[in-house]
């Protein structure tokens, strides 16, 4: 834990008091295990962040919290792509408004749907598609909920975790193990699970000319794709889906604010706090963080408390 004297903040600044930020299990592991590519340090930067990776380095973007009123009045709940820190200084316009219908701490579910959001209009998924989510995490999770929006859309989520299944239901979606879901007949599938073995069970999942959507980022991680065996003949398409850009289907018209604000209105539904599966308070988070981000850990998303 470190200590910081704030920046002043300047006229078009807002400073605001933390409530709770989250901890992106995918992203933040990566980053302390030390398995953030250096050639990609730049890029893989987060907005405010302060320190070099790897760890210890100021990082994380799922702060929600209140901009402090020197008054003493109560001020609307405000989402940012900031680090966990209690207080902090952000461009008015680097702040986003939590709509009334959001509980400020579902809120810190906003950057995974932001992630959920895009690759669902990365993968152009229609309606009555067959849809396959492999990885039954927080943003899988996320696009399975997403997809099963479309109407006429069959979405089934594939983990090999069987708790995974309750909340699937929960969510309104099938579940299956892996091996067990139908070979070959999917329109659409999504890779989340950051795994080798999940990446060959998508391929595997997808139908004839099928598009198979890879959301993971495996770091250093060297990976194998199994493109010996039918992807050639079956003709899939196999891409990836980033969030730093909003994609290419809605890039002229969408801006990152009108993305963001779109992602915090779809956290409206209640269903949605079952992903949130624990809760650390700040003061100890960097005693809980070897547990939290171990590479085994238990649970989706990890809410902190300040």
């Amino acid at each position: 834990m470190r200590h910081e004297a704030l920046p002043p903040a300047g006229p078009g600044d807002v400073v605001v008091e933390t409530l709770w930020t989250a901890l992106s299990r995918g992203t933040e592991r990566l980053v302390f295990h030390g398995l953030v590519p250096d050639a990609l340090h730049g890029r893989m930067r987060a907005p405010a962040q302060e320190g070099p990776f790897s760890f210890p380095v100021k990082y994380g973007y799922c702060a929600v919290g209140r901009i402090a009123d020197p008054a003493g009045g109560a001020s609307p709940f405000v989402f940012a792509l900031r680090p966990h820190q209690a207080r902090f200084v952000a461009p008015r316009d680097g702040v986003h408004p939590v709509p009334p219908g959001v509980p400020p701490r579902r809120a810190i579910l906003a950057a995974n749907m932001e992630t959920a959001l895009n690759a669902v209009w990365d993968s152009g998924a229609g309606p009555g598609d067959r849809i396959a989510v492999v990885g039954g995490g927080a943003v899988g999770l996320l696009a399975a909920f997403l997809a099963s929006g479309i109407v006429g859309c069959e979405v089934t989520v594939i983990d090999r975790l069987p708790e995974r299944a309750s909340l699937a239901r929960h969510l309104g979606v099938a579940f299956a193990a892996p091996g067990t879901a139908p070979r070959g007949e999917a329109d659409v599938v999504f890779h989340a699970s950051a795994s080798q073995e999940g990446l060959a069970e998508a391929l595997s999942l997808a139908g004839d000319e099928g598009r198979v959507v890879e959301m993971s980022w495996y770091g250093t991680r060297p990976v194998s794709v199994p493109l010996g065996e039918d992807f050639h003949v079956r003709r899939l398409s196999l891409m990836s889906s980033q969030v730093g850009q909003v994609s290419a289907s809605r890039r002229p018209r969408w801006t990152y604010a009108r993305r963001m604000g779109k992602a915090l209105d779809l956290l409206a539904d209640p269903r949605l706090d079952a992903l949130i599966t624990g809760e650390v308070a700040f003061a100890d988070l960097p005693e809980a963080l070897p547990r939290l981000l171990a590479p085994e850990a238990d649970g989706l998303c990890t809410a902190v408390r300040y």
